[in-house]
């Protein structure tokens, strides 16, 4: 892929929205994202370009990626750099913006991406880029490794998305409505603003703030993603005064983000004026979290043509035509044929197969349902689980035999999430001659659309209430493929028991310790025997996650409430 020919003057003309986010999925050769997070990201520009929303987006270049995945002989993951060219994706921008950071000063360039819709909306998205040659040794590695380094090497990456971003911004021209900070790792943003639009000294009477907060606060959006209080950014004041210099006034700074440490949800939540959450229960959990402050519900999507294979893609355009960009016409998907919906399907697991016995040798039966089970592997969304009871476990696949597809990266720093991946491999040795697994390495974007597209069933067991959304059910229901999951994030909006999926024990905290129990239950009494036995009941369901969930959960339908409720304010 090479860049286009794309200058950035052609996008500076009409006010837009900066979508900062610290990771964008914005093609899946182009590792500048490391799951959930910038998937999401990736989609909400899909949108906006699909809308023609007037938006520009802001990330870091990360030129070595996240890491690139591999697993040894015992199950262990490795990590590599996985570099790329962005000269090979992106123009060169034409501008540079410094910042002081440590007491010296640090030059930003960055890269023109532009995200492209079929209908021909387009929207820029600058990499901001640290490795230039004014710029000393440590300094230029800065925007290199996403989420990589110490808590300082974090904080001089924030500093150089939140106020090298504002920076840049302004000097290529752009006119900006709105700043929409995705998670809190841009909330510097708030930091420069309030400099920026600070009252003259001669203007202020004694004991009078120099700052305009309720201006900053109507130019801020902020989605919070983080459903519990360890999982936000908090940085030590003094580390940050070091990295970055005098931030305001100490007094103020801490009544926005904190008494005690820099906290950057805090920081966001302080200075924006509408805020949301990515499903109505995290809205409801953020709002415990965060008291006082008004948190909105946008439960987020997917984008419609990225994330329906092919096959499905064609059926839908025979069927339904618009589709793609009203993805709301697949409320009629029920009208679709059974025999067309189960063949695209049958036409989808086959190219799984294929992909599973390519990348590890296994080989699947197309005859026997497939479970699959992708994402974070960290202990929260508890990978573990289908494997609580070993022997209850071979007791039902040796009833109704069933196979098991997963894949998934730890953090490098997560040492649990590495020693779940472990276990995994265990438990696939353990029962190679009972339940068929595989293992996907490297799990990306290409493969994720594999995989909720070829299972028949899309697992999911976080531990309430920490989904704050989840979206890979939703890219499995464009797909036909059912839901089987613990009711948490969007599923609590999406399951219909029965019609879009099942779900595992009840939305109470208290059926944690009992979900193990339940998903058996479910697998064994209720979703194998309807797989084997009742092949119109089977399709049925898959219907019913297109047309209720997929029609409902996509990023178009998200896009329009941010318009509408977040940036039309």
């Amino acid at each position: 892929m090479s860049p286009q020919n794309d200058k950035i003057d052609d996008f500076v003309h009409v006010p837009r929205v900066a979508y900062f986010s610290m990771e964008i999925a914005l093609a899946n050769d182009i590792p500048t994202y490391s799951g959930g997070l910038g998937v999401l990201a990736g989609d909400t520009l899909r949108a906006a370009a699909d809308m023609a929303l007037p938006m520009v987006a802001v990330s870091l270049v990360s030129r070595a990626g996240y890491f690139r995945q591999e697993i040894d002989a015992d199950g262990r993951q490795l990590e590599h750099e996985d570099t790329w060219d962005p000269s090979a994706h992106a123009s060169q921008l034409g501008a540079v913006v410094a910042l002081d950071m440590e007491g010296r000063r640090v030059w930003v360039g960055g890269w023109l991406y532009v995200v492209r819709a079929r209908s021909g909306g387009t929207i820029p998205v600058l990499l901001l880029d640290t490795d230039l040659p004014v710029n000393q040794p440590e300094d230029r590695n800065i925007t290199h490794y996403l989420y990589g380094g110490d808590e300082a090497y974090r904080i001089k990456q924030e500093v150089v998305l939140g106020v090298g971003g504002v920076a840049m911004l302004q000097a290529l021209g752009f006119k900006l409505n709105s700043y929409h900070m995705n998670e809190g790792h841009s909330a510097f943003l708030t930091l420069a603003l309030l400099r920026r639009f600070a009252y003259p000294a001669n203007d202020l009477r004694p004991g009078d703030s120099p700052y305009d907060l309720p201006r900053v606060r109507d130019l801020c959006v902020f989605t919070t993603h983080t459903p519990v209080e360890a999982g936000h950014d908090r940085f030590a004041y003094d580390l940050v005064q070091r990295i970055y210099g005098d931030l305001l006034d100490r007094a103020t700074i801490k009544l926005l983000a904190g008494p005690d440490r820099l906290n950057m949800t805090q920081l966001a939540l302080s200075l924006s004026e509408y805020v949301n959450g990515v499903a109505k229960r995290h809205a409801e959990t953020s709002r415990r979290l965060f008291p006082g402050y008004a948190v909105h519900a946008v439960t987020n999507g997917v984008h419609s043509s990225t994330w329906t294979h092919l096959h499905f893609g064609a059926l839908y355009d025979l069927n339904i035509p618009g589709w793609c960009h009203e993805p709301e016409l697949l409320s009629r998907a029920d009208r679709i044929d059974d025999a067309d919906i189960w063949e695209a399907h049958v036409q989808c697991k086959q190219d799984l197969i294929d992909r599973v016995r390519q990348l590890t040798g296994v080989v699947f039966d197309p005859d026997k349902p497939i479970l699959g089970f992708a994402r974070r592997m960290t202990a929260y969304k508890r990978p573990e689980m289908l494997f609580a009871d070993i022997e209850r476990l071979k007791a039902i696949a040796g009833k109704r035999p069933f196979q098991l597809v997963m894949a998934g990266k730890a953090h490098p720093k997560d040492t649990e999430g590495k020693q779940l991946i472990e276990a995994l491999h265990r438990h696939m040795r353990e029962l190679a001659d009972v339940i068929p697994m595989a293992f996907l390495t490297n799990y990306d974007m290409e493969l994720a659309l594999a995989m909720v597209a070829g299972s028949d069933v899309w697992l999911n067991t976080p531990l309430r209430p920490y989904e704050a959304s989840g979206t890979s059910g939703m890219k499995a229901a464009f797909n036909g493929v059912p839901q089987l999951s613990v009711l948490d994030g969007w599923w609590l909006e999406g399951c219909t028991e029965g019609v879009t999926g099942w779900a595992i024990g009840d939305d109470s905290a208290a059926a944690n310790g009992r979900d193990a129990v339940s998903l058996y239950d479910k697998l064994e009494q209720v979703v194998l025997p309807l797989w084997y036995d009742n092949r119109a009941g089977w399709i049925a369901v898959m219907k019913g996650a297109i047309s209720k969930n997929a029609a409902y959960f996509n990023s178009q339908r998200m896009m329009r409430r941010y318009a509408t409720e977040a940036y039309l304010r």
